[in-house]
Order: C-alpha cells, then structure tokens, then sequence
C-alpha cells in the first residue's frame, strides 16, 4: 500500500472494510445464504435446504448454463480476433486513424446495451442475412458488446511493446507476417488472454440485450435467473445465480493460470 505509517494503514484497511463489505461482498454473501434457505426469516433467509441446488444443476437450468458457456465461448473468441486485428491496424494507422477505431468500438460500451440488442435485431430481422429467432444473432449480439473490450486491452498492451524486439527479427530478414506471429503475438499473449477472460466474464453476465433477442431453444442462465426471480422463485433463482457466478469464477481461474505462464515464457 502507498500509506507508510501503521495508523495510516490501520485507517485504510478500516475504510475499505466499510465500504467493500456493504457494497459487493454483503450482497453476494445474501444472494448464497438465500440459496440454501427455504424461505426468510426477518431480514434474513432461514430453513437451510440444497434442493434448489438439485435443481439448479439439472433440466432446463442446465441446459442454460450449456448455452451460456457455448454463446461466451463463441462470442469471447470472435471479440478477441476482432479486436485484435482492430488493435494492430489502429497501431499501423496513425493517430488519426486510431481515434476514428477508437470511437467505432467504443460505441457499442456508450450506449445502453438494449439499444445495441434493439440495433442488431432491427438489422438481422430481414434477408440476406435474416438471423431473428437463431442463437446466431444471441452470439452476433454479445460479440458486438464485448469487442470493445477486448480491443482496448490489446490497444494499450500494443502501446507498451518494446520495438526492438521486431526490429531485430526484422533485421535478420524476418517478413512481416512472420514478425506477427512469432514475434508480436507471443509477447501479447498475456494481454490475449487477459481480454479473453474479460470478454467471456461479460457475455456470461449479458442479459438486457439477450433479452430482446433469444429464441426459446437457447435461454442463456441469465435469462433463466430473471424469468424465475420474476415468477417469484427467490430462492431457486439464487441458486441459479451461485452456479452462474462459481462456473464464470472457475474459467477466470484456468484463464488466469493461463496468463500467468505466458507472462514467464
């Protein structure tokens, strides 16, 4: 920490403690107790149970869970090449060039996410390309608004490469394309996977844009999390919400194993 006396530190930690507990863990903490109760007991939920966990992890809960991780996975990869070869022209372009990206990509993040959902389903809805009512336009849809996440991480890892390392491949008579893959994307690679995890973390959360857009063969978990607090299953949907959140933890992990040994390579 950048406080260097132990009252300063002792004050820091107090500080944060009072604001972190109350705004992020209190609220997941609730969210896991709700999902072993039955019911709530004043302000806090009582009758420990794992059956909504019994059905959370089987039937139609599982299938969402299926067709969340498959749009994430589909949608992170697809964000990821986009992005990327974004970032690498943006860097050849100038800074002109750069800004015109810049703002092109960032303005999926700008607007309201069901504005872009709304977009996508208004320019998909008619031939040639007519994909309303197919996970195509689910999977179109979170690319769209996780691109520009991944964009922007490897823009600003492209800014801080070192160019020696592609001038002496250049000068020992590397071409270009050679360069790029064997020498620029390697030293990216933990900033490639970075965004990767990033962009899967967001498509596994997405729901407003979903919400216009899914057909009823491929209900993402968030969606199956609305529906069943809307119908006033509190406590299942919790459940759902536990599962949702332990899978996105459990691949953040293996990505984050992943970057770790790409940053000693």
């Amino acid at each position: 920490m950048l406080v260097h006396s132990r009252g300063g530190r002792w004050a820091a930690w107090t500080l944060f403690g009072i604001l972190f507990v109350p705004l992020f863990a209190l609220p997941l903490l609730v969210v896991v107790a709700a999902s072993f109760a039955t019911h709530w007991s004043g302000a806090l939920p009582s009758g420990p149970t794992t059956a909504n966990y019994a059905s959370a992890v089987q039937g139609e809960s599982l299938q969402a869970l299926t067709t969340s991780l498959v749009t994430a996975l589909a949608a992170s990869l697809l964000a990821l090449t986009a992005g990327t070869w974004a970032a690498l022209a943006a860097a050849a372009l100038g800074k002109r060039g750069k800004r015109v990206l810049d703002a092109l990509f960032m303005l999926p993040v700008a607007v309201p996410s069901v504005v872009v959902g709304l977009a996508v389903l208004v320019a998909f809805s008619r031939p040639p390309l007519l994909l309303n009512g197919t996970s195509t336009i689910v999977v179109l849809a979170h690319t769209v608004l996780v691109t520009a996440f991944a964009y922007q991480s490897v823009s600003a890892a492209i800014v801080r490469l070192d160019p020696a390392y592609e001038q002496a491949a250049a000068s020992l008579g590397a071409r270009p394309a050679y360069v790029l893959w064997r020498v620029r994307l390697p030293l990216l690679l933990p900033s490639l996977t970075a965004a990767a995890g990033l962009c899967f973390a967001l498509s596994m959360g997405e729901l407003s844009a979903t919400m216009m857009l899914y057909p009823p063969d491929w209900t993402p978990l968030p969606v199956r999390i609305f529906t069943a607090t809307d119908r006033g299953s509190l406590f299942g949907g919790s459940a759902v919400a536990v599962v949702l959140m332990a899978t996105t933890l459990l691949v953040l992990l293996a990505v984050s194993r992943v970057r770790t040994r790409a940053s000693y390579r």
